[in-house]
């Protein structure tokens, strides 16, 4: 007897009729309730870019790998096992329909068998997963984690499906025995159990596991589990763009609309909007969030859902999030990073921004700011004629001096603004120059034809005064003929790097970490090589999150690593310092999960209460390996450690240090 089985076992005609009925209308019910999502979707601003769906869809989707990258508290191992045995499922059901309604007759033999014990596989973990699922939620909620009636039932209905299924396998065998039933080991477990089945027993059980299943694609749209239909689609079309370049404003839209930045949900583009549906309320960008963590009242999952709630209405952003909320985020992207339906929650924030900046918003110490960079072209007010105070004594290479004497440069030193203006950043300004002349790098800086990148007028808001920076800077490029640049700044580097090309700026950028580790390798320097366990490091947010650069901080203190493409604690700990290298202490949160010091989008700028600044708490946590120097790699996180070590453990003796400068000592 081949294997195989038959479809609508003991059912003629009038069940055939009455199920395709029932199945039309849920999928109807379904269709109708997308189409008005839809609608809505198409009220934001038309999509500019080209995703790449195939490889989203394989990566994230298929790959689910936001959700394996995840810490292990949120939840990361049930959410796979749901995912996959739903997924399993489907693609079964799907299969059995061709085979049952298409000319092709392949549901048989040894594929049969396969397909059987596949399905009761990955059926059980589906099992595992949802009881895993109701567990937490009983008895151990994380606490960013928000549970709610309709997620408790939502969970029953699946577990109901589910254990109907696997009954209704059941029920088959005992009704219909067959010797290659053993190939499902699940439903023969539990048909062995069962007594003779009768036809009518079976017909019953088969229309109650029918009917559940209509319900569920009914309601699906109603559900938090929605995102299994909106999320491929947001996932598979996201920006190609890096995470660090933020959407370009053009002067067109702005004449066209009247209005700059969003102020009403159908301001952000279809996509964005795609995106809100998308989200499950998980809670893992609130979980990673430096602002939520301090207790301030940034909550990026109530951003999306606060967005998503006034979407279709004439609600306003800043009145469904709170401005205090839209201007406490640092843009640090760990939300991003995290999320496993790849939302952009720093697009939302900070177009919300640009357009709260546009009509008057902003106050204080931020719009000091803007007036300072304004007067000054410098985020520390230094004026021009100041730019070059720090290399005096120093025999430092300026660019129009080199190219008004017919000399050339290969590598352009971006010193930034605070590499002028604050004392550390000027000291490993200097000695990173030492290292270029070591090393024979042919250098140069602009001196006073230097100023701001534009970074922190971008992010609190101010996208025209940023654009303007932007332009000028790349013209000065244009005109000394920059192809690479090198700086110690990772906001600038992020700026020049991954937003100057939306204005035709394309160079090669290095961060001074990058440039370093380089060096090293070549043979030009002598790595540091600290004793094992003296030396932990900061990850900057923008260099290892929005960057994905982890590896050459660590390469340029003589520590093996490769964390750029491993981010899970598992593969951190499999690819730990080796082969003779240095052994960093490492803290908790590090690479790609780096925490943020508090600095960036603006807030370097903000004054934040003493009990709310995210840079105490990096420092606890960075004082916790018990390392008695702190590497760090940005001036702005260097400024921001500094201040926590103060309030927190001043009496320390713990000495925070550039990269930069230990380098310099193992080659003085």
């Amino acid at each position: 007897m081949e294997p195989t089985r038959s479809e609508f076992l003991f059912m003629g005609l009038p069940h055939k009729v009455a199920f395709y009925t029932l199945m039309a209308a849920a999928v109807g019910v379904l269709a109708w309730q997308v189409r008005d999502r839809f609608r809505l979707w198409m009220t934001g601003r038309p999509i500019g870019w080209k995703s790449d769906w195939l490889g989203n869809f394989g990566r994230y989707v298929l790959g689910q790998r936001k959700v394996r990258t995840s810490r292990p508290k949120s939840g990361a191992p049930m959410h796979l096992l749901i995912f996959y045995g739903f997924l399993t499922l489907f693609i079964g059901t799907t299969l059995l329909a061709i085979n049952t309604y298409s000319p092709w007759k392949f549901h048989k033999g040894t594929y049969y068998l396969v397909y059987e014990f596949t399905l009761d596989i990955m059926g059980l973990a589906l099992l595992v997963g949802l009881l895993w699922a109701l567990a937490r939620r009983a008895f151990a909620k994380p606490k960013s984690l928000i549970s709610s009636v309709s997620d408790f039932w939502t969970l029953v209905l699946l577990l109901a499906l589910t254990v109907t299924g696997f009954f209704l396998e059941a029920f088959r065998m005992a009704a219909v025995p067959k010797p290659f039933d053993v190939s499902a080991p699940v439903g023969h477990w539990i048909a062995q159990m069962l007594p003779p089945i009768s036809a009518p027993a079976y017909i019953g059980l088969w229309w109650f596991h029918a009917i559940l299943v209509a319900v569920f694609i009914a309601v699906l749209p109603q559900l938090r589990l929605r995102h299994i239909l909106y999320a491929m689609l947001s996932t598979a079309g996201a920006p190609p763009d890096p995470m660090g370049a933020l959407p370009k404003v053009s002067i067109e839209e702005v004449e066209e609309t009247g209005r700059i930045g969003a102020q009403k949900a159908e301001h952000y583009t279809r996509w964005h909007l795609l995106s809100l549906d998308a989200c499950m309320e998980c809670g893992r960008c609130t979980e990673v969030c430096p602002a939520n963590g301090v207790g301030k009242t940034l909550d990026p999952r109530q951003v999306v859902q606060g967005i998503r709630g006034i979407l279709g209405t004439d609600g306003e952003i800043a009145a469904a999030v709170t401005e205090e909320a839209l201007w406490a985020c640092t843009t640090c992207s760990a939300c991003v990073e995290v999320c496993p339906v790849m939302i952009r929650h720093v697009d939302l924030i900070v177009d919300a921004r640009r357009f709260l900046a546009a009509e008057g918003k902003l106050a204080g110490s931020a719009a000091n700011l803007l007036r300072q960079l304004q007067s000054t072209e410098s985020a520390w007010g230094t004026p021009a004629s100041e730019r070059e105070a720090w290399m005096e004594g120093h025999d430092v290479p300026l660019v129009r001096d080199l190219v008004s004497r017919g000399e050339t440069f290969d590598v352009l030193l971006w010193v930034g603004c605070a590499g002028v203006s604050d004392r550390n950043a000027m000291g490993v300004n200097r000695a990173f120059v030492k290292l270029l002349k070591k090393a024979g790098v042919r250098f140069a800086c602009l001196g006073k034809e230097e100023r701001c990148t534009g970074d922190p007028a971008r992010r609190i808001g101010d996208e025209f005064l940023y654009q303007q920076f932007a332009e000028m800077n790349i013209q000065t490029f244009e005109q000394y003929g920059v192809k690479a640049i090198v700086t110690a700044c990772p906001h600038c580097f992020n700026t020049i790097r991954n937003e100057y090309p939306q204005f035709e700026g394309n160079y090669e950028v290095y961060h001074t970490s990058q440039f370093l580790a380089k060096l090293i390798e070549e043979g030009k320097l002598r790595a540091p090589h600290p004793e094992d366990g003296s030396v932990t490091l900061h990850d900057p947010c923008y260099l290892a999150r929005v960057n994905n650069e982890a590896d050459a901080p660590r390469r340029a203190l003589g520590a093996e690593s490769n964390l750029n493409e491993h981010t899970t604690p598992i593969d951190r700990w499999l690819h730990s310092p080796m082969n003779g290298g240095t052994k960093i202490a490492e803290p908790e949160r590090r690479a790609q999960k780096t925490l943020c010091c508090g600095a960036g989008g603006g807030r370097m700028w903000m004054e934040d209460p003493p009990d709310k600044r995210p840079s105490d708490r990096r420092v606890q946590e960075l004082l916790d390996t018990g390392a008695s120097r702190i590497a760090v790699a940005c001036p702005f996180c260097h400024i921001m450690l500094e201040a926590g070590m103060q309030k927190v453990a001043p009496e320390s003796g713990v000495e925070i240090v550039d990269i930069v400068r230990l380098v310099e000592e193992a080659n003085a």
